[in-house]
């Protein structure tokens, strides 16, 4: 069954955007972020300074699902320029004190579980990480980079071949953009 799907975007204010072909740039006070949205069926258009419109004609389940991907992607984008996304991670240890740094583009986890190389993991361009204590903030203004280092500094700590039950040591999420993780 074939349907036309409109979807309208309101733009906050403070926050410009600019639509070159398949390329979504957003501009605001905590930056500029861009990125290439393309669909053979779907067109994205800017109605006004306040309204953008994503509109599909003959849409299937696999177009209307693919809209509406690119909506939220351009929502996280203008909220991303507006005011940016922080995660929160904890470091958690009980015998072994570790100590977290930031080095360069890198953070490094030093006597995990006791050992003695050092565990890294690389940051993403434009995201910003500073220790303070035992909580690890991450922040940026573009989505999937912050969310893919706040990952990525979680699985570093990742212990595999023991009972998890036990072995609790590690840096965890705790809070993503304000809300707390459960």
């Amino acid at each position: 069954m074939l349907q036309q799907i409109t979807e309208k975007i309101v733009i906050p204010e403070g926050v410009t955007v600019e639509i070159a072909g398949s390329i979504v740039k957003a501009k605001g006070p905590k930056g500029e972020n861009e990125k290439n949205i393309s669909h053979p069926k779907i067109v994205i258009s800017k109605k006004s300074d306040t309204e953008i419109e994503i509109a599909c004609k003959k849409a299937k389940k696999r177009e209307k699902t693919m809209l509406y991907s690119f909506v939220a992607h351009i929502k996280n984008l203008m909220e991303g320029v507006r005011a940016g996304f922080t995660y929160k991670l904890k470091m958690c240890f009980s015998h072994f004190p570790m100590s977290v740094s930031v080095e360069k583009d890198e953070v490094v986890i030093k006597n995990f579980l006791g050992e003695k190389i050092p565990r890294k993991s690389k940051i993403f361009p434009g995201v910003h990480v500073k220790v303070d204590g035992s909580i690890i903030v991450v922040e940026g203004i573009d989505k999937e980079s912050v969310s893919a280092t706040a990952a990525r500094i979680e699985q570093a700590t990742r212990i595999t071949n023991r009972d998890r039950r036990v072995f609790q040591d590690g840096c965890y999420v705790i809070e993503r953009a304000g809300i707390p993780v459960e």
